[in-house]
């Protein structure tokens, strides 16, 4: 066999596997039983961090995700290991300002991470430009990413200067990083071919299974000269996840592309984490399955997994096909940009919102507007002009490097989260999340993290209340038939329960006490709105800013409040000009469509 190497992998069980079946919901204590055999494997790395990890660590799992970090450094002391890095958007959704990209990157090489995958979601090099700086004042391993999609735009020609561009800021690697499965065979193998061609610099490719066809782009690549592939454990492979690692290690066996990784080692590997995964089996999708139609909608494998989570809270499951036409309409009007974080949170949420509303447009997210006036960098085609005119008027769009805009932001950020950090890490943490960062650290402080709760694999629907995440029943009341779904449970504080459910497919969240005494949290005595001056929502969230108080005069089409649903903001506005005469709520309250937040008279 010609050209002959030995092939690496970088298995992905600890990060974008379980991110993208079950909504990155593994927790610490869950991987570092099997670290021991991992770090015995051989592999190139192992991805542990970075993604959506960070987020749900802080969000849902009540885990500080530095310490998680150094936990796994401790206990894979001869693999090395790998973060995803969302380039100036570093594990956030929105641009942050240098010092906090470079002071982020050296905390996380400082911590354990051994190899930094760099990308951005427009391919937008300037957004790369700092954290690849400070990977290699770091000394680690910088790895330049392409963000693979198609379009009309994004052709070979295009991706190998791209690459060029990374190998010029000081790439020690290239990945291609096809986040939702579109890559077929044959254009892998013209892709690596053509990178290989121009770039002496390994090759990793990182596909995902989705459509099934990602083990044969990966045997493609290796033929046409990749050095590296990403997979993952069998026990979380397939699907939206990865072609399985012990699949790729015995294609290989025996070739001059051996792995030289151990079949039966794996193995064992693999079965630990077939139990680990029937723990978590309320967050498993029929939507992560394998599904050639990915190849049209170009949904990535977190993406849908966490849709079909957002869209179950919401009562609305069975929009998600609907959701899944509109994203490719809502990609096209948005200049064609990749479908990975944000890109693929503003995309997919705008779609949601023309779906659930009735209306293309009706309601345009912030962060829609914000990519429209250039926030995120330059959409890699034009966009679509009646949608920028309704979205930013006759604003002006920016057409530098976005973080040119931003005044360094690090002091600042100390100050404002004061005592409750208790290191530099921690200030990272609000950095990264100010509102939910600062819940977190202050939660920790009164040692009250706690994180949500697991059901028994045993639940069965009608199964006990307080444990039950997805139980569905009807209740009787006098001859009146009411639909009950309990979607999720969690502690409330001070001896209270909060259960999440839906009531004749209205979302609330309601409050438990010992004495049997409960509040409604979702509809907090909200009345229904039926005149046009009742501020309402279109979509289930929570208040994240008001904008106006109480004897403001106010303008038809004014934002009134901020909304935050599927972690976007969105502007709600007032439907008449007018003086509020009244607000409802709060920052931080659970608001449902239909409710009266505020009025205008």
């Amino acid at each position: 066999m010609s050209n002959t190497r030995q092939v690496k992998i970088t298995d992905v069980i600890l990060r974008d596997a379980h991110q993208s079946l079950i909504a990155t919901r593994m927790r610490t204590e869950d991987m570092l039983p099997i670290c021991d055999k991992l770090d015995q494997v051989g592999y190139w790395s192992l991805e542990v961090w970075g993604g959506a990890t960070f987020d749900t660590c802080v969000r849902f799992l009540k885990e500080d995700p530095w310490e998680r970090l150094r936990q796994l450094r401790a206990a894979l002391p001869n693999t090395r290991l790998q973060m995803l890095l969302r380039g100036q958007n570093l594990l956030g959704y929105r641009h942050y300002a240098d010092d906090v990209v470079e002071a982020f990157v050296d905390k996380a090489a400082k911590n354990g991470i051994d190899v930094f995958r760099v990308f951005d979601a427009l391919n937008d090099v300037r957004n790369l430009e700092t954290a690849m700086k400070a990977v290699k004042k770091a000394g680690k391993h910088a790895q330049g990413t392409l963000c693979y999609t198609t379009s009309p735009v994004h052709t070979p020609e295009t991706f190998v200067k791209l690459a060029k561009a990374l190998r010029d800021m000081g790439a020690d690697s290239i990945a291609i990083k096809d986040m939702a499965g579109l890559l077929t065979p044959y254009a892998t193998y013209d892709l690596v071919t053509a990178l290989k061609a121009e770039l002496d610099l390994p090759i990793v490719l990182h596909s995902h299974a989705t459509a099934g066809l990602a083990q044969l782009c990966q045997l493609k690549a290796i033929e046409a000269g990749a050095d590296h592939i990403d997979t993952a454990i069998s026990s979380f492979a397939g699907g939206t996840s990865h072609p399985a690692t012990e699949a790729q290690v015995a294609a290989l066996k025996g070739t001059g592309y051996d792995t030289g990784l151990d079949l039966e080692l794996l193995t064992e590997i693999a079965d630990y984490f077939r139990e680990i995964r029937k723990k978590y089996h309320q967050f498993e999708s029929e939507f992560t399955r394998e599904d050639i139609s990915v190849q049209i909608n170009q949904v990535p494998g977190g993406m849908m997994s966490n849709l079909a989570n957002q869209l179950k809270e919401q009562n609305a499951l069975d929009k998600i096909r609907d959701v899944f036409a509109e994203i490719p309409r809502v990609r096209k009007d948005l200049g064609y940009p990749p479908l990975v974080t944000p890109t693929s949170q503003i995309v997919g949420t705008q779609a949601v919102y023309n779906i659930l509303s009735g209306e293309r447009y009706k309601t345009i997210t912030n962060e829609v507007k914000r990519y429209l006036r250039g926030g995120y960098g330059a959409a890699p085609a034009p966009v679509d002009e009646q949608l920028l005119k309704k979205a930013i008027g006759n604003e002006s769009v920016d057409v530098g490097r976005p973080a040119d805009l931003l005044q360094p932001e690090l002091n600042a950020l100390r100050s404002e989260i004061g005592s409750l950090a208790e290191s530099e890490e921690d200030v990272l943490t609000y950095a990264m999340f100010p509102d939910l960062g600062r819940e977190f650290l202050q939660q920790r402080a009164d040692g009250n993290l706690k994180p949500e709760e697991l059901l028994p694999a045993d639940v069965e629907n009608g199964a006990n209340l307080a444990q039950a995440g997805a139980s569905e029943f009807k209740i009787d009341v006098h001859g009146e038939i009411y639909d009950i779904a309990i979607t999720g449970v969690g502690d409330y504080g001070a001896g209270k329960r909060k259960i999440y459910l839906s009531l004749d497919g209205v979302p609330e969240e309601v409050v438990f006490e010992p004495t049997n005494e409960f509040v409604s949290q979702g509809s907090s005595g909200r009345k229904h709105a039926s005149e046009p001056g009742h501020v309402t929502t279109a979509m289930p969230g929570n208040i994240f800013e008001i904008l106006v108080k109480q004897g403001d005069v106010v303008e038809a089409g004014q934002a009134l409040l901020v909304a935050e649903a599927m972690k976007m903001e969105t502007e709600i506005h007032a439907n008449i000009a007018g003086t509020v005469s009244a607000i409802h709520v709060k920052k931080g309250d659970r608001v449902t469509p239909g409710e009266v937040l505020m009025e205008i008279s």
